[in-house]
């Protein structure tokens, strides 16, 4: 009969605060558990500097700021803390912090083949509770393919899909229109395929 596995060590949000100061890898928390974050891939890298790039000058002219995944975010206070791969805040009170944003309202994750899932239901859900959230990512780094979510003045949560090597990304509050092509430019990753290639010869 096999052991059982050792009870994972709780962490304070202080003694996780401490640790992040110290470490050279970023964790997240949840409920007193510390999770490390692996290391990104070159075309997640690309991918996300792609959108900085076309977020950040549209962010600034209307008084908000772009971070990206060294940034914390608060999402349930001394409960959860994660590393979005980008954020967009504009409320002033995310300027009198210093390692953390807590309004955010644009959130985009660039998917890992180990976090996808977890970045579409658990970690979605747990975003929603955010009420200044109206934007969320998500972010293939296989194929040119991006799914939006945008919360309506009702509250829902409306989907987009946008696969088309033609397509753009029009996000009209931050006066955001992003092709894909600017989107997924330099990164080596192709189009979506939705037809099967002629055989070859």
């Amino acid at each position: 009969m096999g052991q059982a596995g050792a009870t994972p060590r709780h962490y304070t949000p202080e003694e996780y605060f401490k640790l992040e100061e110290a470490s050279d890898v970023r964790h997240e928390y949840y409920e007193g558990e510390v999770f490390a974050m692996a290391g990104a891939s070159v075309s997640h890298n690309l991918i996300k500097g792609n959108l900085v790039a076309a977020l950040r000058p549209l962010a600034r002219k209307q008084g908000c700021r772009v971070f990206d995944e060294n940034v914390r975010l608060v999402i349930s206070e001394r409960s959860f803390y994660a590393y979005p791969d980008v954020m967009v805040a504009c409320d002033p009170a995310d300027r009198r912090e210093a390692y953390q944003a807590r309004y955010p309202v644009l959130i985009a994750e660039v998917l890992s083949p180990s976090t996808a899932d977890y970045d579409r239901t658990e970690k979605f859900k747990q975003y929603q509770q955010l009420a200044s959230l109206r934007h969320y990512l998500l972010v293939s780094q296989t194929a040119w393919v991006v799914e939006w979510f945008r919360r309506n003045e009702a509250g829902q949560w409306i989907y987009t899909l946008l696969t088309d090597p033609g397509s753009v990304l029009a996000i009209p509050d931050l006066r955001l229109e992003l092709p894909l092509a600017d989107l997924y430019d330099d990164t080596g990753v192709a189009p979506l395929r939705l037809t099967p290639a002629p055989p070859a010869g």
